[in-house]
């Protein structure tokens, strides 16, 4: 494989972090190749901040769920999809606005994902370690008011940054022919099966844990209750009405 595809394909997540700062010229050049990414129609539906300020970065780390590494990683950025540039943009030109619609929600999220995973990308390449914070949405009203997001931006999730201070092992995916179909959608029971068996073993025999699970029982918290019932709500009051 090339180095681009062996990159990719040895993520991690990476909770613990060396005191080196990330130069700032070189956080400048992972958004810029954070916006190279795809975007619907050229809309860029999204808006990142740059938390800096220690007590924001502590408090934002509360309302993640107590996630200290927030609050230490070396930077912490949080990804939002932007409705309100594009919309009022588009406004100026004169146009008769609708907004509020579905494929508006859509599209944003969407456009702030693959900004994101560019930089997530861009970042492994320099040797730096990264971590997804979907807790951001545990308390979106306090995190949207804390960095003063105006309707129609919310925040989609965190993301910390830093030079590594853990090599963790690579966590096994699903088998490609789970994922992979052709033509049609067809059962894939047996295989996930023979992958619940993979990862009780990485989960028994990784560095560091003894963890005794498998992939099905890990999803059970997230499908036995409403997971975070609180986000139409909110997302209707941030200007996003999924008409």
């Amino acid at each position: 494989m090339n180095p681009t595809i062996e990159l990719l394909k040895s993520h991690r997540s990476i909770r613990k972090f060396t005191d080196r700062k990330i130069p700032h010229e070189l956080l400048v050049e992972l958004i810029r190749a954070g916006q190279a990414a795809a975007t619907s129609s050229h809309v860029q539906a999204y808006t990142v901040i740059h938390v800096t300020n220690p007590a924001n970065r502590e408090k934002l780390a509360e309302l993640a769920g107590g996630q200290a590494y927030v609050a230490t990683a070396s930077d912490f950025l949080v990804f939002c999809a932007d409705m309100k540039r594009p919309t009022e943009a588009s406004e100026r030109t004169g146009a008769n606005v609708v907004r509020g619609m579905t494929e508006q929600l859509l599209v944003a999220s969407v456009d702030t994902a693959l900004l994101a995973q560019n930089v997530a990308i861009a970042a492994e390449s320099e040797g730096l370690g990264i971590c997804y914070i979907g807790g951001i949405r545990n308390n979106p009203q306090a995190v949207s008011d804390l960095l003063r997001l105006p309707e129609h931006v919310y925040p989609v999730f965190g993301m910390c940054l830093g030079y590594p201070a853990v090599d963790p092992d690579v966590k096994p995916r699903l088998p490609v022919e789970a994922i992979l179909k052709e033509d049609y959608y067809t059962d894939d029971s047996e295989l996930v099966a023979a992958y619940d068996d993979t990862m009780q073993s990485y989960y028994s025999e990784r560095r560091g844990g003894n963890k005794d699970s498998n992939w099905s029982r890990n999803l059970t918290p997230l499908f036995d209750s409403k997971l975070r019932a609180h986000m139409r709500e909110f997302l209707t009051k941030r200007g996003f009405e999924m008409k």
